[in-house]
């Protein structure tokens, strides 16, 4: 079951390849961002929408962001109901587990859901003007030229101190909490997509957290970007 899993997403994420000639010049730009949990990547990414807001770069478009929305869009696609959102959870569950709760409709297997989920972030990130948080995005639009990928990155302990002020948790309830999902973020892409996280080579612009701002994250997001898109010629390569 894992391997016929892995098999569809890859066909998937195929497709994305293999994109018709005369549709990839309706490609416009996207963004992924990667992220250790407390890294601040919702923040960083509800600024960077309004600082790409720009009418030389985004014309009449208006750029959003989905997080959890991309797993709400995908159970509507494979019309299960919004409210199951709350029980996918970025981790490897048992095949048997996931087959009673099919059975029961308690939420969709991973054979059924993840496939979606692939073809929900390829439909955003094709649209353009959306930024990707998590999921596995950063895999997923790997093939895409209009998608620029990010990664966020911190210590622990400032990451700890983030989540205790957000959530307000105990620093040692602070600590658990990242340290669980990490690992299941990990084991999600791992078991998937067969990647991992820490590949830099999966991103075009990694920052640290500890040593940059969150205005100056998106800053140097924003610029990067649209040296991406319009400096190096991706938009123009697209379309050719």
């Amino acid at each position: 079951m894992d391997k016929s899993t892995a098999y569809f997403v890859s066909q998937c994420r195929n497709r994305v390849a293999h994109l018709p000639r005369e549709g990839a010049g309706l490609l416009r730009p996207a963004v992924t961002i990667s992220h250790q949990t407390g890294a601040g990547a919702p923040e960083i990414a509800e600024r960077l929408a309004i600082s790409l807001q720009k009418p030389d770069f985004a014309g009449d478009e208006s750029w959003s962001v989905f997080n959890h929305q991309i797993i709400e869009m995908a159970l509507a696609e494979t019309h299960w109901p919004k409210r199951v959102a709350g029980k996918i959870t970025e981790e490897k569950r048992p095949f048997f587990e996931e087959l009673i709760d099919d059975v029961l409709d308690l939420q969709p297997p991973s054979w059924v859901f993840v496939p979606q989920l692939v073809e929900t972030i390829r439909r955003l990130a094709t649209a353009g003007h959306a930024i990707l948080v998590g999921h596995g995005a950063t895999v997923v639009t790997a093939k895409l030229t209009n998608v620029f990928h990010v990664r966020l990155t911190g210590s622990l302990d400032r990451r700890i101190g983030r989540v205790q002020k957000l959530k307000n948790l105990t620093p040692k309830a602070a600590a658990n909490l990242i340290r669980t999902e990490d690992r299941k973020r990990e084991k999600f892409l791992k078991a998937h997509f067969h990647a991992h996280l820490e590949n830099e080579l999966l991103y075009d612009l990694a920052i640290n957290t500890d040593r940059v701002s969150s205005s100056d994250a998106v800053a140097l997001i924003s610029e990067g970007a649209q040296r991406f898109f319009y400096g190096l010629g991706r938009v123009a390569a697209v379309a050719d």
